[in-house]
């Protein structure tokens, strides 16, 4: 594993059950605010169960991908108590900062 998807990976470890992030919240929290994409990358490749990868969503609010696809990443989210209508998740289980 490389540097940049441990730091990924211990960003989105913080993230606390009912709660999610954006993908470019966890990119600024690593210092690396340019780097969106690679972080979605980094966490299609994550292998680990500590790492909550589907508390991580895209910045309009929708769900955005995930390696064992979309459906259940919305099942896992809403089993925490997020709110999600449609595809989108409701403001109030968003963290501004992970």
């Amino acid at each position: 594993m490389i540097e940049f998807q441990k730091k990924v990976y211990n960003v989105v470890k913080c993230v606390p059950r009912g709660r999610i992030v954006t993908y470019g919240a966890v990119a600024r929290a690593i210092n690396k605010p340019q780097a969106v994409r690679a972080v979605g990358n980094a966490l299609n490749k994550n292998l680990f169960k500590s790492v909550p990868c589907h508390r991580v969503i895209r910045s309009d609010g929708r769900v955005g991908g995930f390696a064992r696809g979309t459906k259940e990443k919305i099942k896992l989210l809403r089993r925490e108590g997020v709110k999600i209508s449609g595809e989108k998740v409701e403001p109030p289980s968003i963290l501004k900062n992970p």
